[in-house]
Parts: structure tokens; C-alpha cells; sequence
């Protein structure tokens, strides 16, 4: 049964034995309207043309119209109609009764797949033929598998619909659960359609599962599946949106397929009834947002407090936590460490749900979910959440006062961002590669000594441009586009300064590098003797992008050429020439600048400055060759 948090299962299977009833399909316009919800414009045979909402983590059916197409197209959107317009689906494919389904989408000679889930926060994910994934709405690290561009899709859960009576009965016998119970979970039916297929099998639902008719329970189930499958049953109840009449519910509405009745059920999203919505004044918003706030501040400090308790629950657990990951960083990069802690089954290790590589940090599943950073032990830890709770009083308190000021009104109208929170390592120069790995640089000598004597762990690996006068480069992990950490290198070396258009950049690992002289030799402050076999990249090409990312977040961004186009909506590119940084910084400005809205303008204010700009510029001089924009 849907309802207003949801679909289910069952749900997804009625919909899409619907839509499968619709194929050949050939993708049209694909439109995002917030940050979950895209639209798709599906062409039919004959000039038919079918409209799919998608509503990541809650729903997915055809509607009878899509809301107004977005004045400027998402980045995400975009990339999905660079793949995917004018392909033909192949297949739609349900993964067992799990909330996730897939198109499969055949465009020239290659297949594309959308995966879309529909648990928990929901995603969307763009994979080739081989389920390697190109991009996904949202990336994720979790225990058992990773969501972000290069790594291979993997389902979760099982992908079983169908039982036979024998299948069940082991599955029942197994149970120490009642039956209604073990139907929802291990059949992932649900509460409400485990019920029902007790009510149509004439089983009570108390009935402890190994007790249960299995064969009865089995033919129901079928029966539930066929009856979703089915069209012409679809209703509206109390309760939800169900394919097919539930037995003891009255029937508020019936409709002639299930999508339609989803589309009755759920109500229009907001942004197609934005007109309708009274017009609150400056003063009002600002008055609603403080209020708001205030109710978030509050909720914050009970989750901080929680997470302060759950620590002195768990104090010695928490403690051998730090003290494992903190040994373990000495000798392994992190994307080691996470490896092997998915593939064990230790209580500590089982414990950790997410690692933050560039924070040095991982996330507990205790009685609440915790942030611990392993170079820091367990009562600075808890001090670290203290300050947090201050802090949250703090801003609290000022909303508080600030409410009781009177807001002068002005006429000011701009669009708002969620931006991008300083790090630590914002003061070197940084990038992340295409596939999502941290590159740190040094600025000066200070900062070369301090990377290497300071951040450098075990599983870096030591970059350096062949030329006298580089900033030294480390490589958070490992990563598959080394030819982007070599451009880096290249490009913040003085092979940028001399105009020198390529240059030879060195790798070596952590072990290899070292501030001993040998005997009669001396290391300058910045320096270092690179000891063993080096791996060398020739001939690198010189090249920085520098442009503005809008999602997850908006931030000004710079780097090797590839890594930032394949996040940002608009960018520059930097060649060695002849303005010098200060100058070429201002250039770049103004150029972003005049493809900004008058009200992205308005809001990127404090974000797109000429300081943040020439944070990516290279030492030297430079010329603007390009500007690109992946905007339709």
C-alpha cells in the first residue's frame, strides 16, 4: 500500500508490470525540479507520449502532466539527457520486491542503465552496460558498498519475487517470529500486505511462523502479486493506494490503472503550485526562517547531548576504536582500512558505518549515530561535541535577540545556495580527482614540510613535478585518474612560470621520502630526498580549470582540467601565458560572472570572489583560452 511517506514493494511491482505493458519507449526530456524530483517525457509508438514522475526515496508512476520545465536545467539532468535522449528502453526491470528498480536503455551501439531507489533518501544512479557507475544523484560510502562514479552498482538486499510452498515453508520453519511478521520482513512485503496475505491464506497473523500452512500462505501471496499486476483494480482507501482492493477496507475511489490512482493519491508538488501560495513579505520570511531556525537549533543540541551519552555508554568500545584506526592510518591509506573493514566481521569493525578519508574520521552505529576523528582520543572527541552544543546555543540565542529587532525592509531579491563548508585543507591548494580522491599541494616551503611531516599517511603517495621549484603533491588514497594528480603537479610547478607547456612529474611512495641527508648534504626547508624506484609520468600537459560546482553544493573550484569539468556547471580554462595571477583571477571573475542569472548573481556574491578565484590560479603568468558552460 502507498502512502504519503511512500511506495512499497508490492507497490513498485504493480506499477511497473503497467508501464512494462507501454514498451517500446523511447526517452525524451529529462527535467529535474529539486533536489529528488525529475521528470521524464517517454515517446511511444505511434506519437504517443507517456509523462514519469520520479521522486527519489518516495514514488515513481506516470502522471497526467509534468509541472513547468525549470528555467535553467540541472547539472544532473543534463548529463542524464546527454546519455539517454533519444535511446530506446529496452527493458524495466524491479529488483526482487526491493524499492528499486531500473531502466535498461539501448542508445547507438552501447546500453545504458538508470537505477532508480526508492529506501531510505533515495538516489538515481547513471551506470554503462556493465553497471559501473558513471554518476549518481548523490554519493554515498556505505559498509558494504560504495555509490559514486567508477565503482560497480551492487544491489542490495535480495532480488527473490517469487516462492514456491517449499521455499516458504523453510523460510517460516526458520522464524521465531509470528507469521505476519516474517512475512513482512523476509518476503519484504510490508505490514500491510503481509496482512492481507494471512487474511486471503485464512491464516490468523499472531500464528507463530514455523506453525503457519505454508502452501496456503504461498498461493496467496501469488495471488497478491497477480492482482497488483493486473489492471483495472486500482483504489483509494483510508489507509493509502493500493493495486488491488485490500479485504477489509471500504473503497473510497477506483481507478483504471494504478499510476493514475498514484497520481490522484499524491498530491501536486510544490513547485507547480508556487503561484497559489500567498506572497510573504521580506520581514515575514525573514520572521519564519528565525523561527525555523530556532526549532532546528533545538533539535541539534538534543541529537549533539544524545550523541555525548551514547559516547560514555560505549566508552571503552568508542576507545578501541580510535586506538585501531589510529595505528592502522600510520601504515594503510583509508581506502584500505575501509576494505578491510567491510570484509570483517569483528563487533568494533561492524561498528563503523562511514569513513571520512580527507577528515581522518569515521561514523559509529551505536544508540545514536556518532563522528569520531582517530587522531583525536575519546575525551576530546566528547569535547568536540561540547563545542558544538555551545555553538548551537549560541546562534540560538542570537536568532532569539534577532527577532526581537525590527527587520528594515529592503527590495533586495536573489536566489539562495547551500555552500560548501570550509575544510581544513582549503588553505593548501586542493582538488578531488573524477572519481573522488583528495589531491593536496603545498602554496610555499611552509606548507610543503607541513603536508609531508603533518598529513602524509600510510598508502599516500609523494608527487613532485621534475623541475626545481614544485609544490609537493599528496594523493589522499588511490585513484584511477593519475593523470589528473600528474596535471596538478604539472600545473603548480614553476614549469608554469617558465611558459613551458608540459612538464615530468615523479610519484613515489610515503616510505621513499625522507628528511635525512646523507652525509655532507643539506635539505632546504621545503625540501625533501626522494629515496628508490620512482614512477614517472612524461610529457605531462599543463592545464587548470577554474569554475563554479552548483551541486550537492555551490563552491568555486579548481584543478586539472578533466576533474573539474566533470563537476562544475561553468568553467574557464588556464593555459601558461602572460597576465599575471591578480590579473588572469579578475579576468576569470568576470566572465563566470556574466553567464550568472541576475539572481544567482545576487546570491553568489560572497561565494564567486576575485580571492577565491585566484585561490586555483598557478604561479605565473596565464592566458584564458575557453569558457564552457553544460547548460542547455
Amino acid at each position: 500500500m502507498a502512502t504519503q511517506q511512500g511506495m512499497g514493494g508490492v507497490d513498485l511491482f504493480g506499477m511497473l508490470s503497467e508501464l512494462r505493458a507501454t514498451l517500446p519507449l523511447w526517452i525524451g526530456k529529462i527535467y529535474q525540479y529539486d533536489g529528488k524530483t525529475f521528470g521524464i517525457r517517454l515517446n511511444g509508438e505511434n506519437k504517443e507520449r507517456l509523462l514519469f514522475l520520479v521522486e527519489a526515496g518516495r514514488r515513481a508512476h506516470l502522471v497526467a502532466a509534468l509541472p513547468p520545465s525549470p528555467e535553467n536545467p540541472s547539472g544532473y539532468s543534463m548529463l542524464l539527457r546527454k546519455y539517454l535522449s533519444g535511446g530506446r528502453v529496452l527493458d524495466i526491470r524491479q529488483h526482487g520486491l526491493q524499492r528499486i528498480f531500473e531502466f535498461v536503455i539501448g542508445k547507438k551501439d552501447t546500453t545504458f542503465s538508470v537505477i532508480v531507489e526508492l529506501f531510505d533518501e533515495g538516489n538515481i544512479v547513471l551506470c554503462d552496460a556493465s553497471y559501473t557507475i558513471i554518476k549518481p544523484l548523490w554519493h554515498h560510502r556505505f559498509r558494504d558498498r560504495d555509490i559514486v562514479p567508477g565503482a560497480m552498482y551492487a544491489f542490495p538486499g535480495s532480488d527473490r519475487a517469487a516462492y514456491t510452498g517449499e521455499e516458504l515453508r523453510e523460510i517460516l520453519q526458520a522464524s521465531d517470529k509470528d507469521t505476519v511478521r516474517t512475512l513482512a520482513v523476509s518476503l519484504m512485503l510490508g505490514g500491510r500486505y503481509a496482512e492481507e496475505v494471512c487474511r486471503r491464506a485464512g491464516v490468523d497473523k499472531r500464528t507463530p511462523a514455523a506453525e503457519a500452512p505454508a502452501d496456503a500462505l504461498a498461493r496467496a501471496y501469488e495471488e497478491c502479486l497477480k492482482l497488483a499486476a493486473a489492471r483495472g483494480n486500482a483504489v483509494i482507501t483510508k489507509t493509502g493506494c493500493w493495486p488491488f482492493p485490500p479485504g477489509d477496507e471500504p473503497v473510497l475511489a477506483r481507478f483504471d490503472g494504478f499510476s493514475e490512482a498514484l497520481d490522484h493519491f499524491y498530491p501536486p508538488l510544490s513547485v507547480a503550485s508556487k503561484e497559489e501560495k500567498p506572497r510573504l513579505s521580506r520581514e515575514q520570511r525573514i520572521r519564519r526562517q528565525q523561527e525555523e531556525a530556532i526549532v532546528r537549533f533545538d533539535t541539534t543540541v538534543d541529537r549533539l547531548e544524545r550523541a555525548v551519552e551514547t559516547l560514555y555508554a560505549n566508552y571503552m568500545l568508542v576507545s578501541d576504536v580510535i586506538a585501531t584506526l589510529s595505528a592502522a592510518s600510520h601504515d594503510r591509506s583509508w581506502q584500505e582500512i575501509e576494505a578491510v573493514l567491510r570484509a570483517s566481521d569483528n563487533p568494533v569493525a561492524r561498528a563503523v558505518v562511514a569513513v571520512h578519508p580527507a577528515e581522518s574520521a569515521v561514523d559509529l552505529a551505536l544508540d545514536e549515530r556518532v563522528t569520531i576523528y582517530v587522531r583525536d582520543n575519546l575525551e576530546a572527541n566528547i569535547g568536540r561535541y561540547y563545542e558544538q552544543i555551545k555553538k548551537m546555543k549560541r546562534k540560538k540565542a542570537g536568532a532569539i535577540a534577532a527577532m526581537e529587532r525590527t527587520v528594515e525592509p529592503k527590495p533586495v531579491r536573489r536566489k539562495s545556495f547551500a555552500t560548501l563548508k570550509p575544510r581544513w585543507y582549503h588553505r593548501f591548494r586542493w582538488c578531488y580527482t573524477s572519481d573522488g580522491v583528495l589531491v593536496l599541494g603545498g602554496r610555499d616551503a611552509d606548507q610543503n614540510e607541513e603536508l609531508v611531516k603533518r598529513y602524509m599517511e600510510g598508502g599516500d603517495t609523494f608527487v613532485h613535478a621534475d623541475v626545481h621549484g614544485a609544490s609537493v603533491v599528496i594523493l589522499k588514497g588511490q585513484t584511477e585518474r593519475m593523470d589528473e594528480v600528474a596535471q596538478f603537479a604539472a600545473s603548480y610547478s614553476n614549469a608554469w612560470k617558465a611558459g613551458h607547456f608540459s612538464a615530468d612529474i615523479y610519484m613515489a611512495r610515503q616510505d621513499q621520502v625522507s628528511k635525512t641527508p646523507e652525509a655532507g648534504e643539506y635539505v632546504s626547508r621545503g625540501s625533501f630526498i626522494v629515496r628508490g624506484e620512482r614512477s614517472y609520468f612524461r610529457n605531462t600537459p599543463l592545464g587548470v580549470a577554474i569554475g563554479i560546482q552548483f551541486e550537492p553544493v555551490v563552491a568555486v573550484i579548481g584543478g586539472p582540467v578533466s576533474a573539474v569539468t566533470s563537476r562544475a556547471r561553468m568553467w574557464v580554462v588556464l593555459k601558461p601565458g602572460t597576465f599575471e595571477p591578480n590579473d588572469i583571477a579578475k579576468k576569470v571573475l568576470r566572465v563566470l560572472r556574466e553567464h550568472l542569472t541576475p539572481e544567482e548573481g545576487k546570491g553568489l556574491k560572497n561565494i564567486l570572489t576575485a580571492e577565491k578565484v585566484a585561490a586555483f590560479v598557478p604561479p605565473g603568468g596565464s592566458d584564458m583560452e575557453e569558457f564552457h558552460e553544460s547548460r542547455v
